[in-house]
């Protein structure tokens, strides 16, 4: 009796790996994760739409009289510090706008002084001028 339900156990075993093995993992793999095109669009668009956004507030950033004075001073080229904000990559250019907005709404609430938006704005070109020659 021992013996017979020890065989049932072994010929069940092996049945069972063969089934698990021999049936593709393709089937059990959940399809709901497959995205479609119009996501991808959309997302990609949108993308594209935060992109322009952060390049237009870091362009309006430097295009500020006091950044203007702050790179006159420093001896820096405005027209290629804006022109190299479009180089940087999307992670880059959004943090390089959060500091810009953030800067900017500082200033305007009076807990920055023209110095310590002048350093900010140096510093902000020097990250830019970094990052293109680095590449």
């Amino acid at each position: 009796m021992r013996s017979i339900s020890r065989q049932f156990v072994r010929n069940f075993s092996a049945c069972l790996l063969a089934l698990v093995f021999a049936v593709p993992v393709s089937l059990f793999a959940e399809t709901a994760h497959v995205v479609s095109p119009s996501d991808l669009q959309q997302q990609a668009v949108s993308s594209s739409h935060a992109r322009q956004q952060n390049v237009e507030k870091v362009r309006d950033f430097l295009s500020s009289p006091l950044a203007a004075k702050a790179m006159q001073d420093a001896k820096i080229d405005s027209k290629q510090v804006k022109d190299a904000v479009a180089s940087l990559d999307d992670q880059e250019l959004s943090q390089l706008a959060a500091r810009a907005d953030k800067a900017q709404k500082d200033f305007a609430a009076g807990y920055l002084s023209t110095r310590d938006i002048a350093l900010i704005i140096l510093g902000v070109v020097l990250i830019i001028v970094i990052i293109v020659v680095a590449r």
